[in-house]
């Protein structure tokens, strides 16, 4: 429920921060007047981030007797999610947070310069392809394979169906974006569908958990 709540807090600090742009130069200008906000989304996002190794764990006893080996695949998955979010993701934006800041207290161009230097591999990093594979791809096959196994499971209709729509909509934004610009929207959906879906997951392993 904590990770559904922080996803929550995630999305309107997002929304209230605005789309980042993806230049290296720009990503300075942009962060060095929304530090505090980027830094907040940095720091919920590691908790979240951590928090999907217990909740992956428990969707996994409370699943393994319906099909053990696709809850080891669909398990596994939002953990390696988790560990590389952890080692990929967050890095480079703690980077480009700390270079932000130095960037808005610059006080000449040629510190900006050397500033913008720093920040275009973080930024490249976060423009790369394998970042959506590592962050949208990665746990929507393990969300997709843990709807299928709640479709026969203790969960309901409802939670198996929005995680078999959140797990394809997640791969076809990925799979698709490359040949069809504006499937990038899809990716948004997805994480507002991971939200909903994770918060019924927490509810009804809360309910689990009382019995």
């Amino acid at each position: 429920m904590v990770l559904g709540v922080s996803y929550v807090v995630i999305i309107v600090a997002y929304v209230l921060a605005g789309a980042p742009p993806n230049e290296a130069e720009q990503w300075l200008k942009y962060l060095s007047e929304r530090t505090t906000a980027w830094w907040t989304i940095l720091g919920l996002s590691v908790v979240t981030d951590l928090l999907f190794v217990p909740v992956a764990i428990s969707l996994f006893l409370a699943l393994k007797n319906v099909n053990r080996n696709a809850m080891l695949a669909g398990a596994g998955l939002l953990i390696a999610f988790a560990f590389l979010d952890l080692a990929v993701t967050w890095p480079n934006y703690a980077s480009l947070i700390t270079l932000g800041g130095k960037y808005g207290a610059a006080t000449n161009d040629a510190q900006r310069t050397l500033l913008v230097a720093a920040a275009d591999y973080p930024s490249a990093v976060l423009e790369s392809s394998l970042l959506g594979v590592y962050i949208i791809l990665v746990p929507a096959v393990g969300i997709l394979l843990t709807g299928l196994v709640m479709l026969k499971g203790i969960f309901s209709k409802s939670t198996a169906y929005l995680g078999l729509v959140t797990g394809i909509l997640g791969i076809v934004s990925v799979a698709g974006s490359p040949f069809v610009s504006f499937l990038s929207v899809a990716v948004i959906v997805t994480s507002v569908l991971t939200t909903v879906w994770v918060l019924f997951v927490g509810y009804r392993l809360y309910r689990l958990g009382q019995q």
